[in-house]
């Protein structure tokens, strides 16, 4: 199987008290919780559900991560 690295982006949403985190290059990929290890477990499940429903084609199509860099 090959190994795949995704870059999930996390927000704290004050009113509802929960983490939201969404993996922008995975259509489908999000998930909340009520914290942080929650979150990162949700986010696990979430990517290998996804990555199953991917035809080979698709899953030939994401992106390659290659990093983050902060603009000022």
């Amino acid at each position: 199987m090959q190994h795949y690295q995704f870059i999930a982006q996390i927000e704290r949403d004050k009113e509802a008290g929960v983490y939201v985190a969404y993996v922008p290059s995975l259509p489908g990929a999000h998930t909340q919780a009520t914290s942080l290890d929650q979150l990162n477990i949700n986010l696990k499940e979430v990517i290998e559900l996804c990555l199953e429903e991917l035809t080979e084609e698709e899953l030939d199509t994401l992106p390659e991560y290659i990093g983050v860099q902060q603009m000022n």
